[in-house]
């Protein structure tokens, strides 16, 4: 039975108990008939995602692992497009409104607490080790993705751990690892990301660097990994922030690196100076291959540790909504994006919102505004361009105004249709941070930079009192309709207004703070 939606729970420990609260809502399909791990189980959990609800899917049986001594089960569409998933992932009730959940994760955003360190004897990861010769990551179902990927793919939904060479402090991050035999995994890194940044700077100092990847996770780690924090603050403490509690971690057998103890299924390893390997291509989150083959990173296992019949967590990356990043990280990036303008003190944010449908969730932001000042929608459009949690990729920024819902793609196009004047309102910004897997930049030579569309589609400021004015119900009217919705023999609920004819002529909600009788630029 689901949860009321102000019913408090513990919060999610691992996991098994994710799975079981996932199950409980009626999103979890368990397969016991074998399938085979190359492009079958992708391709049903490409099509499970464009279901309504849409069912995350557990492989008990993958084809040709019966006598595995590992026994690994295969978990996909973890979270896929679904919204209860990403908000129970959040700690919240599975029925939380989008905008609601973007807000509440924001405000999340800004509680740290450091991890809890537990011994080893405490940790379920360490149920089971293997070391030196008895790795063979052919034990695993490993899975391929696509078609022409250009191997098999562990690690699409991870947490990989590095640890920065001059200051000391763990990152997390989430990137796609190529298996190139039994005990080695290729690691591909975007330009920018934390931890090419921690490799590159190892081997400038001629050093060796360790690693770890988690590869079967909490789903939450999928998140907060995928964002850009403050170089010099462990993704652990964001996670212990949105769980409520600290996150317990033990420390590595053959690493110094801090493992999430409850993980299912953690590999140590090593990359040293210089070592690369041909990795690529592969399915990726704009639903297209990314770069031809190209050297990458090569990671020396020198540990396994799992649970016993590990869940190893696999994401697609596809098409939308198959994409398995577009979902959560719509939810997420809008919370960081949100977040840092409220760092940077920018006033009258009452929405964002990173379309999933937009390559992942990475390729479009809207925020929706009330416009205070002069400039003020050029200032939000610029820095939700630049900030941290928005740089990477995204090729559209839109600023709308308040009374837009930025999570209603239909409100959003009646704004950029009847605010935006194109020759005026866009501004582009070229030169950006992206990455190798843009298919628009061609040559391939010319990534991994791009550009970025400012579309200011608020109300021209300096015009505000003469704009013509918008069509609104009154409130008093939309409140009598609603309260005979069901005598009337109407379907469904009332569709919720954001905006209404002010019932005395005042002006101030919908031009942004203007009293009846101020002109831009008075003062009382």
């Amino acid at each position: 039975m689901e949860k009321a939606k102000n019913e408090k729970t513990e919060p999610i420990q691992d996991l098994r108990e994710w799975l079981s609260r996932v199950e409980e809502i009626g999103e979890l399909v368990r397969v016991s008939e074998p399938v085979n791990r190359d492009e079958e189980m992708s391709a049903i959990g490409y099509l499970l995602a464009k279901q309504d609800p849409s069912p995350a899917v557990l492989f008990e049986n993958p084809a040709g692992f019966e006598t595995s001594p590992i026994g690994a089960r295969p978990l996909w569409n973890i979270l896929g497009p679904s919204l209860k998933r990403v908000a129970m992932t959040l700690e919240e009730p599975a029925d939380t409104p989008a905008v609601e959940l973007i807000k509440k994760a924001k405000d999340k955003l800004k509680l740290r607490i450091p991890p809890r360190e537990v011994s080893a004897a405490e940790a379920p990861l360490y149920e089971n080790t293997l070391l030196g010769d008895q790795i063979d990551l052919d034990l695993l179902p490993i899975p391929r993705h696509w078609p022409l990927d250009g191997g098999r793919y562990a690690g699409t939904a991870d947490a990989v751990i590095t640890r920065d060479p001059d200051s000391g402090y763990i990152n997390i991050g989430t990137y796609r690892m190529m298996q190139q035999g039994k005990n080695k995994v290729g690691l591909y890194l975007s330009p920018g990301k934390d931890a090419r940044l921690h490799i590159t700077r190892a081997w400038q100092q001629g050093k060796s660097i360790e690693v770890a990847a988690a590869w079967g996770i909490d789903p939450l780690f999928m998140m907060v990994g995928s964002q850009t924090f403050p170089k010099n603050v462990s993704e652990y403490e964001f996670a212990g922030g949105i769980k409520g509690q600290a996150i317990p971690v033990v420390r590595g057998k053959t690493t110094d690196l801090l493992l999430p103890a409850n993980a299912e299924l953690v590999i140590e390893g090593i990359i040293r100076p210089n070592s690369v390997m041909a990795e690529g291509p592969f399915g990726e989150f704009p639903g297209y291959y990314g770069r031809p083959e190209a050297g990458c990173p090569l990671i020396e296992i020198t540990a396994v540790h799992y649970r016993s019949k590990p869940i190893t967590t696999n994401a697609l990356m596809a098409d939308y909504p198959s994409c398995e990043q577009s979902g959560f990280f719509s939810i997420i990036r809008s919370a960081k994006i949100w977040d840092d303008l409220d760092k940077l003190g920018i006033p009258g944010i009452h929405g964002v919102y990173s379309h999933p449908a937009a390559a992942g969730g990475f390729g479009m932001t809207v925020i929706s505004m009330e416009q205070r000042y002069a400039g003020h929608a050029a200032q939000v459009l610029a820095l939700a361009a630049q900030c941290p949690g928005g740089a990477y990729y995204t090729k559209w920024i839109i600023a709308v105004e308040e009374d837009i819902d930025p999570t209603n793609m239909d409100e959003v196009i009646w704004a950029m249709a009847s605010r935006c004047n194109p020759v005026e309102d866009i501004d582009i910004l070229r030169d950006t941070w992206s990455t190798w897997l843009d298919p628009t930049q061609n040559p391939p030579e010319k990534r991994p930079y791009g550009s970025k569309a400012l579309i200011n589609a608020c109300r021209e400021h300096r015009h505000l009192p003469v704009f013509s004015k918008r069509t609104t119900l009154r409130e008093s009217t939309y409140d009598a309709v609603a309260a005979r919705w069901n005598e009337l023999g109407l379907p469904g609920k009332i569709p919720t207004v954001r905006a209404y004819e002010t019932e005395n002529n005042v002006v101030y909600h919908e031009v942004g703070g203007f009293e009846p009788g101020l002109q831009p630029g008075e003062e009382k």
